[in-house]
C-alpha cells in the first residue's frame, strides 16, 4: 500500500530538521529503501526567529512559514509538520495557507503525557514557546489534569543559552552546570519527566550528556506522522 508523502517545514534550525528526518527513518520498519516514507523537506533558514517575533516585535515569520507550507504542498506533500515547537504559535496561519493537514507537535506531546499517566511534568523550551502558551494550551486541551511546571527566570536563561549558545552555535564546551541544577531542583519539585519542548533540546541532552527522564516531542511527532502516513513503525 502506498504511503502518504510527508512534508517538513524545516530550517528552524537546520540540525533540528535533520534530527526529525533521522527519527522518521529510525522509527520506520523498513528492510529496503522503497519501504521508507517519501519525505519532502523545505529547509527554509529564511524563516525569522520565532521567539524574537513573539516576545520582542521581531520580523513576522508567518510569510515564510506559509511559503514553505505551500511549496511542500505544491511539490506533493500530503501531510505537513513543523520542525520547531515555537512555530506552533502560528499554527492556525499555516493551516489556513494549505489544503493538506498539519500535525500539531505540542498537542501530540500532551496526549502522550496523558497516556503515560503523569501527574506533573516540567516544560523546557524557548522563552517564546513558554510565554506564548502553546504548551499550556495543548495541555489544557489534551491533558487538563496534568500540572505543567516551568523553570524560574534564571533557569529559563540557562535553557535559552543551552539552545542558542550551545546547539545553534555548535558550542560543544558550553558550561551546562546551571541546567543540571535546574533538572535536580524540578525533579525534587515532583516533575515525573521533562518535556524537551524545543527541537534543539533532544540534541542538547545528547551533546552534553544531560541525564533526566524526558518526553521528546520530535520523536512523538515523527511516530505520529508515520502512523498517519500508513507506514509500519519499528517495534522498540
Amino acid at each position: 500500500m502506498a504511503t502518504k508523502v510527508l512534508g517538513i517545514i524545516g530550517g528552524m534550525g537546520p540540525a533540528a530538521t535533520v534530527d526529525l528526518y533521522d527519527k522518521l527513518l529510525r522509527y520506520t520498519d523498513a528492510a529496503c529503501d522503497q519501504a521508507h516514507v517519501p519525505v519532502l523537506i523545505d529547509g527554509n533558514t529564511r524563516i525569522p526567529d520565532r521567539t524574537a517575533a513573539i516576545l520582542h516585535g521581531g520580523e513576522d515569520p508567518r510569510p515564510e512559514l506559509c511559503k514553505s507550507a505551500k511549496r511542500l504542498e505544491n511539490a506533493g506533500a500530503e501531510l505537513l509538520m513543523m520542525a520547531c515547537n515555537t512555530a506552533h504559535y502560528f499554527y492556525d496561519d499555516v493551516c489556513a495557507a494549505v489544503r493538506v493537514p498539519v500535525l500539531h507537535m505540542p498537542r501530540i506531546t500532551a496526549a502522550a503525557a496523558r497516556e503515560k499517566g503523569y501527574a506533573r511534568v516540567a516544560l523546557l523550551a524557548t522563552s517564546g514557546t513558554v510565554q506564548s502558551g502553546v504548551y499550556a494550551d495543548a495541555f489544557s486541551r489534551e491533558a487538563p489534569n496534568i500540572e505543567l511546571l516551568l523553570p524560574e527566570d534564571e533557569e529559563q536563561t540557562a535553557i535559552m543559552s543551552l539552545i542558542y549558545d550551545g546547539v545553534k552555535a555548535g558550542h560543544k564546551d558550553l558550561d551546562v552546570t546551571p541546567v543540571r541544577k535546574l533538572l535536580e531542583r524540578m525533579t525534587r519539585q515532583g516533575a515525573a519527566c521533562f518535556i524537551l519542548g524545543c527541537t534543539e533540546l533532544p540534541l542538547a541532552f545528547s551533546m552534553y550528556a544531560l541525564d533526566a527522564p524526558t518526553l521528546d516531542p520530535t520523536s512523538l511527532l515523527a511516530k505520529e506522522a508515520l502512523r498517519q502516513s500508513g507506514a509500519r513503525l519499528r517495534i522498540e
